[in-house]
């Protein structure tokens, strides 16, 4: 049996380079196997970090009974959602459709064509609930292979042709006053008054939605935006969702109060995040959100930072199990087990492991700091860490801090979790955006030489003559090309590097990578598609207009159109955000919480953005970094700075200037900075 899998770049693909089955990766050749075979084809779909993906890897991909009919009835394609996001969104929308639900891993059998006729997420190896065992599910899609072919080819085939309807031109409208306060109204209505956040369990953290009421408070003084981020943030960083000892967010809660997180840690939350905390900090002081940022920062650095200078895509939801003990739960630990162990193991606590590392009397005072009971709040007895409140005095706060610091000595002699060392390049354009502004607001250049790191490893390995490489390993590209979130992302980065740096090189590349987009990616009514005009041909042309964990690629190209025109003065620029927008306008109102990047733009565009000119005054440099103003950009050097000869902190907004400000009085007056700042 060939190994097809072994000299990929993803570490998901790896991870089932020696499983049983004869896994292929997604090419034409698959596909023709398929054919010649007269076969269908099972497409597995997941990545490295996913639990579920694991479980479901243990208890069937590694089992050789399952593992001979998958081979004997069907061509099998293992492929990974991270490094092919738009095969991924193609076949979840067929998934959504056809099960009420998405997520991974997820299971599709199609004809040697492409087209989907069955589809589901994970199936357990015996009857669960509802849930039929993949075995029968094995055996029933081969029987109707057998005696029902033509219904099913129909069947896929009617799937196509309704997909190809998704691609019809967008009705525009303009993403307006209007727009952005009836989504704000409807978020008022989602929002957990509690808790925090929007919706119930399983709560995920909101960045984008975050970002949107930050900068809509800003804009208006609207109280009730601040006060959604507030809480939310406040909750999340006391939660377990939160890792109290390292820092660093988990991809979601599986409670509607942020206590027990899926464990896994992915890049682009926590860029966002760190972002978001930031910005609370610079609007309001909070020592919490400061911390919180500081920490997030950390854990990029120390935990997701490769060696090539990249960042790492994720840390598994899974702890392998200690050498030589099988992948069993133990106390303190989850009940899912896969190849990569137990769910969780490396971060719960029971009282009996806190006085093991601290001594009986600072386990009792951790006990009550850090949320460790005798009953626990996850499985087994023991209990994810969380933070219901501060240390009252400066002596309890230097006592928590040494506890911290000694329990996270001690769980690093746990066993780790795996790391997804793959870099994805959109999500370290998230990453670098992020780190260039905290390092420029908090003042650690540490942070600021990390995202120049990062630009660097994307400049050289991941970009060549304007087209951007989705993914890379050890320095070694990927074979798949960047999606548009991809350039966005990426160019928003390296702007937004180009202000904290005055570097003009960021800012070129940045130019030109939107430029690309404009030539490769337009949809032709002002919005774009998610893969580039010479893409491989998929059943449909994605194009997401809502955002998911990430923003979508059409409000972050929106996004950084607009900073690309605030910085050099280009009206096309922003023409093309503003077009771009339109398309996202109408279902902003209706599904807000989908729409978050999209409506921080339009607070952005309505507030003009401000376009920030500091000469020759870095005693005031900072204090304009640390405006409110809705998308402001701040450069030291570049187009706006250019003939402007006289000192001073020069603010415009829409091509028009006002006079220097002189003083940090000035400053604070004419860019919303608070005073305290």
């Amino acid at each position: 049996m060939a190994n097809r899998l072994r000299e990929s770049t993803s570490p998901y693909l790896l991870q089932h380079a020696d499983n049983p089955v004869d896994w292929w990766p997604w090419c034409p050749e698959a596909f023709e196997a398929a054919r010649e075979r007269d076969v269908p084809v099972l497409l597995s779909v997941g990545y490295a970090s996913c639990h579920w993906c694991h479980v479901m890897a243990h208890e069937s991909f590694e089992d050789p009974a399952v593992a001979a009919v998958m081979n004997e009835h069907f061509i099998n394609i293992k492929v990974d959602r991270e490094e092919r996001p738009d095969v991924d969104a193609v076949y979840m929308e067929v998934a959504t459709a056809m099960t009420g639900h998405g997520g991974w891993p997820m299971t599709v059998f199609l004809t040697p064509a492409a087209r989907p006729f069955y589809a589901g997420t994970y199936f357990p190896p015996r009857p669960r609930g509802d849930m039929p065992s993949f075995g029968r599910v094995l055996a029933a899609v081969h029987s109707a292979w057998t005696d029902r072919r033509a219904e099913l080819v129909a069947s896929g085939e009617d799937i196509a042709s309704q997909l190809a309807l998704l691609n019809t031109p967008r009705a525009a409208q303009p993403f307006g006053r209007d727009v952005l306060d009836a989504g704000a109204a409807n978020l008022a209505q989602l929002f957990d008054r509690r808790h925090g956040g929007f919706g119930g369990a399983p709560k995920f953290p909101p960045a984008a939605v975050a970002e949107l009421l930050l900068r809509r408070h800003a804009r208006t003084q609207d109280a009730a935006a601040l006060e959604m981020v507030a809480l939310t943030c406040d909750r999340m960083a006391r939660g377990g969702i939160y890792d109290q000892l390292a820092g660093g967010f988990a991809r979601y809660s599986v409670d509607a109060t942020w206590t027990v997180p899926h464990f896994e840690k992915m890049l682009y939350d926590n860029a966002q995040l760190l972002s978001v905390y930031l910005h609370l900090w610079r609007a309001t002081g909070a020592p919490l959100a400061e911390r919180v940022a500081r920490e997030t920062a950390g854990f990029l650095l120390r935990d997701l930072r490769t060696d090539e200078g990249g960042f790492a895509s994720a840390l598994d939801a899974d702890t392998p199990a200690d050498p030589g003990e099988p992948a069993e739960p133990k106390p303190g630990a989850g009940t899912g087990t896969g190849p990569h162990g137990v769910e969780g193991a490396t971060y719960v606590w029971t009282p009996a492991q806190l006085a093991e590392v601290l001594g009986p009397d600072d386990a009792t005072f951790a006990a009550t700091a850090l949320g460790v009971s005798a009953a626990g709040n996850f499985e087994r007895g023991a209990s994810v860490l969380t933070r219901a409140f501060d240390p009252a005095t400066p002596e309890a706060a230097a006592r928590l801090e040494s506890v911290r610091a000694r329990l996270l000595a001690a769980r690093r002699r746990r066993p780790q979790p795996a790391r997804d060392d793959k870099v994805v390049a959109a999500w370290n354009g998230l990453a670098i955006g992020a780190l260039a502004e905290a390092g420029a607001l908090l003042g650690e250049p540490s942070f600021i030489d990390a995202a120049a790191g990062a630009a660097r490893l994307l400049r050289d390995v991941h970009l060549s003559d304007g087209r951007l490489t989705r993914t890379s390993r050890a320095g070694r590209p990927g074979t798949n090309p960047g999606v548009l979130e991809d350039y966005a992302d990426v160019a928003q980065g390296l702007l937004t590097l180009h202000q904290v740096t005055g570097e003009q090189e960021w800012l070129d590349l940045a130019g030109e990578l939107l430029a690309t987009v404009e030539a490769r990616f337009a949809a032709g009514d002002g919005g774009y598609h998610d893969t580039a005009d010479d893409a491989e041909e998929l059943l449909r042309r994605p194009r997401d207009t809502g955002d998911a964990p990430t923003p979508s690629g059409q409000a972050a190209f929106a996004g950084a159109a607009l900073a690309y025109a605030a910085i050099t003065g280009s009206a096309r620029h922003r023409d093309l955000a503003e077009a771009t927008l339109a398309t996202l306008a109408r279902p902003f109102p209706l599904a807000p919480t989908f729409g978050g990047h999209a409506g921080a733009v339009a607070e952005a565009l309505l507030a003009g953005p401000a376009e920030v000119a500091v000469v020759d005054r870095p005693d005031l440099e900072h204090l304009a970094r640390m405006t409110t103003s809705p998308g402001a950009v701040v450069v030291t050097a570049g187009p706006l700075t250019d003939g402007r000869g006289a000192p001073g902190v020069y603010v415009c907004r829409n091509f028009v200037c006002e006079r220097p400000a002189l003083s940090a009085e000035a400053v604070r007056s004419a860019l919303a900075v608070r005073a305290s700042a």
